[in-house]
């Protein structure tokens, strides 16, 4: 599987597209926003720069691309005008795998200027915008060009699947019945992906600069945790069942994991002990319903929730999905998914965790 080919979200408006299921991900992005307002604006503060550099990495397409960048250029505007500083000029890269549809980007970036700039004034300075596509698993921006780095539902994608899953057969990620050299496959793979990620970031970014990080993540040490895996099993499931009635093949199962790992904060943090150049402000922990879409306890609402959760979760993973399996299949597994997401959600509470670290380059 060529990841950096076949990983990015359903592109278009549609109903499967990633635009229109994102809501979870704004739900986390609202979540976290205080911690990356606070390290902006204690960046911004401390440099008093008259040009800003921000990067969002793995910004997808849809509502949620400008409304990270705007939040954060807001709150530096914010701290400029009470201080009563100059115009900023902004320059913004927007980041993500080649596959990535930022030709809807492109397409909503004149209206997002013209809205914002209503919004904010006459006093805005310049916002440049950059669409850079490629892998943050590498150099993607400058020396030491950067000043604010955010990146959110993104990092958990490794740049490969890991060598060695051979025996992880009827799983596609790592569960409570993967062998033990499957764990330490992910782990590793992960370990050399991140260490890498920091690796760049430090190169890019100017000194003093800050990361603000969120992912998908555990508190438990435990990588086949329930908190962590549970999603995909239930995916597994849907593929197995499949399998059973001959419409997959098993070897076709057997052939395909899935290149992501939900680190613990112990295993970040060691790794960015490691590697040397950052600073840890903060590491929060946060939790988020897999039912973003309707708290409704009764059958009908869990119904429909049960079968939102599949809609998101194939905007994220049906390309990748498709790469292996074909798209003839597509329409039936999530529908199979969904029924086994309503069943789960109507017996258990189910939540996702989310690990958000905010990171200053040591200068």
């Amino acid at each position: 599987m060529e990841v950096v080919r076949v990983l990015h979200m359903n592109g278009g408006a549609g109903d499967f597209s990633y635009a229109n299921n994102s809501l979870l991900q704004l739900k986390v992005i609202s979540m976290t926003r205080p911690i990356a307002e606070e390290a902006i604006s204690n960046l911004y503060c401390s440099t008093l720069a008259t040009t800003f550099t921000i990067a969002d990495l793995g910004c997808s397409s849809g509502p949620n691309t400008f409304m990270v960048v705007s939040q954060l250029i807001k709150t530096v505007e914010n701290i400029r005008r009470n201080l009563c500083n100059n115009p900023i000029e902004y320059q913004v890269f927007l980041n993500d795998l080649p596959g990535n549809d930022f030709n809807a980007i492109f397409k909503a970036l004149p209206s997002f200027h013209e809205s914002f700039k209503r919004e904010m004034g006459d006093d805005l300075g310049p916002c440049l915008f950059t669409g850079v596509p490629g892998s943050f698993y590498g150099r993607l921006f400058p020396s030491r060009s950067v000043h604010f780095i955010h990146s959110s539902y993104s990092l958990h994608w490794l740049s490969k699947v890991p060598e060695g899953l051979e025996e992880n057969k009827r799983n596609i990620y790592m569960a409570e019945t993967s062998p033990a050299s499957v764990l330490k496959a992910y782990y590793g793979q992960f370990q050399k992906d991140f260490s890498l990620f920091l690796r760049c970031r430090a190169e890019e970014l100017v000194g003093g600069g800050c990361m603000v990080l969120t992912l998908l993540g555990r508190r438990s040490e435990d990588p086949t945790s329930k908190e962590c895996c549970y999603i995909w099993e239930l995916l597994a499931m849907a593929l197995n069942d499949m399998v059973s009635q001959g419409i997959i093949e098993e070897e076709k199962l057997d052939s395909f994991n899935l290149p992501k790992y939900m680190p613990s904060p112990t295993e970040m943090s060691i790794e960015i002990g490691k590697e040397g150049s950052f600073m840890v402000n903060q590491i929060q922990v946060s939790k988020v319903d897999w039912n973003v879409y309707n708290n409704n306890d009764e059958s009908n609402g869990l119904r429909a929730g049960g079968y939102n959760i599949a809609k998101y979760m194939r905007a994220v993973a049906e390309p990748i999905l498709v790469s292996h399996f074909g798209e003839a299949i597509m329409d039936e597994l999530f529908i199979r998914y969904g029924e086994i997401i309503v069943d789960r959600i109507a017996k258990e509470k189910l939540e996702f965790v989310n690990i958000t670290i905010s990171l200053t380059k040591m200068k």
